[in-house]
């Protein structure tokens, strides 16, 4: 009897089998793709940012790469000449990141922006400010490469945190304007006395 049951229990095993919806993955392989992504966001920081390797981009990055900002999409050159200008004006910039969490195809990481306002950048002086920046990234990953990215930090911090560092000059320049525009007014009522008839 019991062999009986069992050779039924074979014969209809397979078809009972195929009822079942596959397996989505092994909990091993999702794991493993979630680390590979958290490798990828890991070059960002340390390669390109922290060691100013721009050229590994392209090895990181999507063809068709897009950052969403607030107010518009920038794609892959448009990104990197903004880590391009940072670096420029901030050469001793660093980013420390934190908590990084993988779920699926993408990758959040809480990360800290560190640096020095000590270069000249085109018309834009240096000013000598330390800049400190929190923000959060997420991106999403796809065979490999970065093809979307999301950035949520506060700008004004930073505008804040320069102008406190150097209100001095700032003060100073504030003057010196008032200073020069005062002396225009002076010339500028002499010579409208001097035009009038006697």
């Amino acid at each position: 009897m019991k062999r009986a049951m069992a050779f039924v229990i074979l014969a209809i095993a397979p078809a009972w089998a195929a009822t079942l919806p596959a397996p989505a993955s092994s909990p091993t392989a999702s794991v493993s793709q979630q680390e590979q992504n958290k490798a990828v966001a890991r070059r960002v920081f340390d390669e390109i940012f922290n060691q100013g390797k721009f050229q590994v981009a392209n090895e990181i990055y999507a063809g068709d790469f897009l950052n969403h900002g607030l107010h518009g999409n920038w794609d892959l050159a448009q990104d990197q000449a903004a880590v391009r200008f940072e670096k420029q004006a901030c050469p001793d910039l660093k980013i420390t990141y934190g908590p990084m969490v993988a779920e699926g195809d993408l990758v959040s990481v809480l990360w800290v922006f560190r640096g020095t306002d000590s270069a000249r950048v085109g018309w834009v002086p240096a000013t000598g400010a330390k800049i400190e920046v929190k923000g959060i990234t997420i991106w999403r990953i796809e065979d490999g490469r970065i093809r979307d990215e999301w950035t949520s930090m506060n700008e004004l911090t930073v505008i804040g945190e320069v102008a406190y560092q150097v209100r001095w000059q700032l003060l100073g320049l504030a003057c010196v304007v008032l200073i020069l525009l005062w002396i225009a007014a002076k010339i500028i009522r002499r010579l409208m006395f001097r035009r009038r008839p006697a």
